[in-house]
């Protein structure tokens, strides 16, 4: 079918909040919702009905696919496994959904911590979670999605949600104290005090590092104050090197990014709890880096358009 540019334009950065949350990769989101552009070009108008539940759930099942396939490549992925970091950008849909107070809010379905906490669940589980805890769809919706009964969607999106919150951590709300607790931590990590950076950790505090065995990084997490405060003061010392560092939001929450020139070397979000630092997530894979934007401090989509040549090359879609 003919898809109007504008109209498409209206549902894509919902897709895309979508598919990031599902898979915790803005390159593989992307990828899903392109995949999904092309199935519409190529569907019958009279398939589609309504567009977005349409769009929703064509993107959610390649999605699925995506999750059942990566959890094999997770078992052999050198180093703990990240979610790609959304810098300067929590991906809500533009305009905004309603977030009733029985759901997760699209601010924390997009916490590096949430999407650490998601990697646990199965895929079917996180798909029927993100849809219908964050997203409201109907379980009905969910069904189509992972080939199963309403009420076995019920049972799914039931048992993610205990999972998720008997693992999720205990985070600070505040942003304001956030703010200061991470800003205090950028500036003692800046001159290297070592007894003011484990005066802000907490005594458990875990320090994970992504480097996929393509940049160096600890291949397992890192325990405790003292050794995190270590690790972090000799890593910002280099600065003999270029490396700089600025404070940035990753995934809606205080961050910071690592430059040596023009080029992103890493970006780590913070976690805090009790108004101490509980949790630091470094990525320096350089593949999850790519799309974070040097100049800007943000990231930026590969694309807003398909190719047109590319329209129709994937056929129809049964209906959703």
């Amino acid at each position: 079918m003919d898809v109007d540019p504008a109209e498409w334009r209206r549902h894509q950065r919902y897709l895309l909040a979508v598919a990031y949350r599902l898979l915790g990769s803005l390159t593989e989101a992307e990828d899903a919702v392109q995949e999904a552009y092309l199935r519409l070009a190529g569907a019958e108008a009279t398939d589609v009905g309504d567009l977005r539940a349409w769009l929703s759930t064509v993107v959610s099942r390649i999605c699925l696919d995506q999750l059942r396939s990566a959890r094999a490549r997770r078992e052999s992925y050198v180093g703990p496994w990240l979610p790609e970091p959304l810098v300067g950008d929590a991906l809500a849909p533009d305009p905004p959904e309603p977030d009733p107070a029985e759901r997760v809010t699209l601010a924390e379905s997009v916490h590096m911590a949430m999407l650490i906490v998601l990697e646990t669940l199965s895929p079917a589980e996180r798909v029927a979670f993100v849809l219908h805890d964050v997203f409201g769809l109907s379980f009905a919706q969910i069904g189509r999605v992972v080939g199963r009964t309403p009420g076995a969607c019920r049972q799914l999106a039931s048992r993610a949600r205990r999972d998720v919150r008997a693992r999720a951590p205990q985070v600070d709300v505040d942003a304001g104290e956030l703010e200061r607790i991470v800003s205090a931590f950028h500036a003692a990590a800046r001159t290297g005090d070592i007894d003011t950076l484990i005066g802000l950790l907490d005594p458990d505090v875990v320090l994970r590092s992504d480097g996929g065995g393509q940049a160096p990084a600890a291949l397992r997490p890192v325990h405790g104050a003292d050794q995190v405060a270590r690790l972090v003061a000799g890593l910002t010392a280099r600065r003999d090197t270029g490396l700089t560092v600025a404070t940035v939001r990753v995934n809606a929450a205080p961050g910071f990014l690592l430059k040596q020139g023009n080029t992103v070397v890493g970006v780590g979000v913070v976690s805090t709890a009790g108004g101490r630092i509980t949790a630091i997530d470094l990525v320096v894979n350089p593949d999850k880096l790519r799309h974070v934007d040097p100049a800007t401090d943000t990231s930026r989509p590969r694309w807003t358009m398909p190719p047109a040549s590319l329209t129709g090359r994937y056929g129809s879609v049964p209906q959703p």
